[in-house]
């Protein structure tokens, strides 16, 4: 791939000034697999780009894939604020654009260096160093001119945690301006779920809630989670006490666990029902699971979170509880929460729920490496309960409802079998 691409760069870009900017310098210097290329021209003009084969696909401002690596390649530009939110920007892109001006309008300044054909590194604002140091650190003041970029450096904590990252102090110090002017209430719901999306499948997600709590972003836009913070647990069940504490522990055995994004999001959300336990009733959280079943229909309705993510963190929400406790429930509980999960049309959505259950019963001080054995009860349960089949009651004879009926008695006998035999 390598060589077909350089020779793609002579045939195609003779002539045009070009530099590969963005994750793929600041990974390489890190020492990290390179995941895309991104370019950036200068000195051209679309005229140009069209005329080699580049196909243009930009609506605000010049962007043109490469003919056959489909990689993207940018006019150099500048950029203005001229409206409240990320869309209130004008963009200026011509030939008399410099590669340092470009760079200037970027977020942060690891992502703020390129890297020319020959291998020379631009880094005009001190990238590399801010790399070696571990900081992520805004370019410039104009940072504050576009809320998404504080998503942005939240996921690009979650994603560099583990490798000894952390916003700098005058970063975070911005942020929190930022969200005192008002600036958040700009986002839409899309580009909030989009970078949440992509932060909760980094390595490190419980680092982006923090850093968006931590400016105050997270009490603006999930206030329903940043609320869970100071709530406390009891001691006996939760060594870590803090509500918020243990959300973020659960999210880290997501990552440990490698769960997909429904169960991610899941995890995330499963006992915004303790942030509003009456406070007479503390550190108990009795009935938490209802009480945060219309929260998390709220908060996804407002975020538009798809409804794979949806549905599963409402089961989730409703049943983890009785997950935990499943070999001491009545045989009618643990069936009312096996058609409440939909399990019997939809068993593939076992694991999501049994992922995010084990997640959460792990997700706590010093019980990180506890077993689950609940999770293969559960799923060998199902499976049995699943081979019982109308056809045999149909042969004996039963109609209508009785049919129904007959299949939830055997349904339940199963149950009631395998907890005796535990």
């Amino acid at each position: 791939m390598a060589a077909r691409r350089g020779a793609s760069f002579r045939v195609t870009t003779d002539g045009l000034e070009i530099y590969e900017v963005g994750g793929a310098v600041r990974d390489r210097l890190l020492g990290r697999p390179v995941q895309e290329h991104d370019w950036v021209v200068v000195g051209a003009t679309p005229e140009a780009m069209t005329a080699r084969g580049f196909r243009p696909v930009g609506r605000e401002f010049p962007v043109f894939l490469h003919p056959e690596t489909d990689e993207e390649y940018a006019l150099a530009r500048t950029e203005r604020k001229t409206g409240p939110g990320y869309h209130g920007f004008t963009f200026h892109a011509s030939p008399d654009v410099e590669l340092e001006a470009d760079l200037a309008r970027r977020d942060l300044t690891v992502n703020a260096m390129a890297q020319a054909p020959d291998g020379t590194l631009i880094d005009p604002f001190h990238g590399r160093d801010d790399l070696n140091a571990r900081q992520l650190r805004h370019v410039s003041t104009a940072f504050r001119e576009d809320p998404v970029r504080i998503l942005r450096l939240a996921r690009f904590a979650a994603r560099l945690a583990p490798l000894g990252f952390e916003v700098a102090a005058e970063t975070m110090e911005l942020c929190r301006e930022m969200v005192a002017s008002g600036e958040v209430e700009a986002l839409v719901p899309e580009r909030v779920w989009q970078e949440t999306a992509k932060a909760l499948m980094a390595p490190a997600p419980a680092a982006f809630i923090r850093v968006l709590r931590d400016c105050g972003a997270l009490a603006r836009l999930m206030p329903e989670v940043d609320c869970l913070f100071g709530i406390p647990q009891p001691p006996r069940h939760h060594p870590e006490i803090d509500t918020g504490e243990h959300i973020l522990l659960v999210l880290q055995q997501c990552a440990r666990l490698e769960a997909d994004l429904p169960t991610r999001f899941s995890a995330l959300v499963h006992d915004l029902g303790k942030g509003i336990t009456p406070a007479d009733h503390l550190p108990g959280h009795r009935g938490h699971e209802a009480r945060g079943v219309p929260l998390v229909e709220a908060l996804c309705e407002r975020l538009r979170v798809p409804a794979q993510c949806r549905d599963l963190a409402l089961g989730v929400t409703r049943h983890h509880l009785n997950c935990h406790r499943v070999r001491d429930l009545d045989p009618a509980d643990i069936l009312v929460m096996l058609e409440g999960l939909d399990l019997f049309r939809r068993p593939s959505r076992m694991d999501g729920f049994l992922l995010a259950c084990e997640a959460d019963y792990r997700g706590r001080l010093g019980l990180e490496d506890r077993p689950y054995p609940q999770a293969d009860w559960m799923r060998s349960t199902l499976a049995q309960c699943r081979q019982i089949d109308a056809s045999r009651f149909v042969a004996a004879g039963l109609k209508g409802a009785a049919i129904g009926d007959a299949i939830r008695d055997a349904r339940l006998a199963v149950i009631s079998d395998n907890q005796a035999s535990d």
